[in-house]
This record gives C-alpha cells, structure tokens and sequence, in this order.
C-alpha cells in the first residue's frame, strides 16, 4: 500500500514578538484548532514558494522568508504530511492591531494555551522558549526526506 504524504508550507509570521494566528473553519479537517498560515504545496511547487504564496492568500500579507524552523511528519487519522515551518515577517510593517483576513496577532507568551493541532507542538513550544530566537540553524525533526 503506497501512503500519500503531502507536503505542506507554513507561515511562522513575527513581528514584535506576535505570531499571525487563525483558527480552522467547520469543513476542514482539524476544524476549531488554531493554526498558522499555510497549506498543500503545488504540483512542482516548494515548500518555501507555497507558505509565501500561502499566507498571502489567505491573509492577504505579502511576507519575507528568514529561515526554516523545523521539519516535521507526522500521520493523522486523515492523512500524513510533511511539515516545513518557515519563520517568515511581513514585507512591510503591519499595526498589530489589525486583522488579517481573520487571523489576529498573539503575543508568544499566550501560544501555549491555544489548541494547537498535534503535528505543531513542537514549533509552538520551540516559539514560546525563554531563550528563542535561537541560532539561524534549522531545526529537524522527526523524519527529513528530500
């Protein structure tokens, strides 16, 4: 049986110490849980390309790449994917107040105590350390696959 594993990109957007969050709507897999901006790459498309593309379309903020973060796999009851968490910042200053497209900044310090789902505890946890940021090396975890 042949396991199909979607790569996915993900925005870890910053600014002044706050994280871009949204929430997952009803028709989704993971409804209710918070999230980052990302999702499925494209037919040809890297990880880095999609959570830019990503995180425009679904917040409407064009933002640059810093670094990978962390890589991680991890299988759901729906699917396994293939994680690439990018620390990302938005191209032009945004006021911390607003909103974008329904995603709202939350400061590092309240990560924690939102419902994160399963396959990013480890990135929310990494986030919310008292010694983050850290060095610009990438953190990999669980299986890395080219």
């Amino acid at each position: 049986m042949t396991i199909h594993i979607k790569r996915i990109g993900i925005s870890i957007v910053e600014q002044g110490g706050h994280y871009l969050i949204g929430t997952r709507g009803p028709d989704v897999p993971l409804a209710g849980f918070a999230e980052f901006p990302g999702g499925k790459c494209g037919e040809g498309e890297s990880p880095e390309g999609c959570a830019v593309r990503e995180c425009l379309e679904e917040t409407g903020l064009a933002v640059q790449i810093e670094r990978l973060l962390m890589r991680r796999e991890h299988t759901y009851p729906h699917g396994t994917v293939d994680l690439h968490f990018y620390l990302c910042h938005p191209s032009r200053e945004v006021s911390l107040a607003d909103e974008q497209r329904g995603f709202r900044w939350v400061p590092a310090n309240e990560l924690a105590a939102l419902p994160f789902p399963e396959a990013n505890a480890d990135v929310v946890s990494l986030l919310t350390t008292a010694d983050w940021p850290q060095p610009t090396a990438p953190t990999l975890a669980s299986c890395t696959r080219p």
